[in-house]
C-alpha cells in the first residue's frame, strides 16, 4: 500500500533522499490543506500524538498502546477528506477521551487536562524535586504496604519496566500491573486523605 501511494503521489521511496543541499532532507507536502488518504493522517500526525501521550503517561509501552487506541477511535467518525486543522483538532480531542480513559482506569479518577500552558504553570507553582514534594512522597509511601510501596518504587522512581518490575519483586507481569494498579489507587486515597 506504501509503494501505491507513493508511486500515486509522485514521492521518493526513502523520505530522507538528498536534495540539491547537502543534508537537506524531502519534505511531503500536502495538497490543498488536505490529506490524501488515512495512511497520510497517520503518518503525519502519529508522532505528535504520541508525543503528547509520552509527556502525560511518562512511560513508552503505555504512550504507544494509546496512540493506537487515539488512531483506532479516530478512524471510524473521522472524515479522510478533513481539512489538516480539522483532523489535528479531532486527534486532540480523541487523545483527550483515551487519556481521560486510561487515568480513570490507572488513578481511579478523571484527568483531561491537556493544556500545556497550565501543566508548565503548576510544575513552576510545584517543584517536584522540592523538599516538600519529596517529604509529601515519603509520607505517602510510608503508609502503603510494603508490596505496594515497592512497585511504585521500582516504577516510578527507579524507572523501571513493567516486565523489570515483576522480575525484581519475583511476579508474573500480569501480577505486576495488578499491584502498581492497586498501589496507584492505595496512595491517591492516602494523598487525597492527607489533603483534607
Amino acid at each position: 500500500m506504501a509503494q501505491r501511494f507513493r508511486a500515486r503521489r509522485g514521492t521518493p521511496q526513502d523520505s530522507t533522499e538528498k536534495s540539491d543541499e547537502p543534508g537537506a532532507a524531502r519534505l511531503r507536502v500536502v495538497d490543498m490543506d488536505t490529506y490524501p488518504d488515512w495512511e497520510a493522517i497517520y503518518r503525519d500526525n502519529v508522532d505528535r500524538v504520541y508525543r503528547l501521550m509520552y509527556t502525560k503517561v511518562g512511560n513508552r509501552p503505555d504512550a504507544e498502546d494509546l496512540t493506537t487506541e487515539v488512531f483506532v477511535s479516530a478512524l471510524k467518525p473521522l472524515r479522510a477528506s478533513a481539512t489538516v486543522g480539522e483532523v489535528r483538532a479531532y486527534l486532540l480531542a480523541t487523545a483527550r477521551t483515551v487519556l481521560a480513559t486510561y487515568w480513570r482506569r490507572t488513578l481511579g479518577r478523571e484527568i483531561t487536562t491537556l493544556d500545556e500552558e497550565r501543566d508548565a504553570a503548576l510544575l513552576a507553582d510545584d517543584d517536584p524535586s522540592g523538599p516538600q514534594a519529596v517529604n509529601q512522597v515519603e509520607a505517602i509511601l510510608a503508609e502503603l504496604s510494603d508490596r505496594h510501596r515497592r512497585v511504585l518504587q521500582l516504577r516510578f522512581l527507579e524507572g523501571c519496566s513493567i516486565k523489570e518490575a515483576a522480575v525484581e519483586l519475583g511476579v508474573t507481569v500480569s501480577n505486576a500491573k495488578v499491584l502498581q494498579h492497586r498501589a496507584l489507587r492505595q496512595a491517591t486515597a492516602v494523598a487525597e486523605r492527607m489533603r483534607t
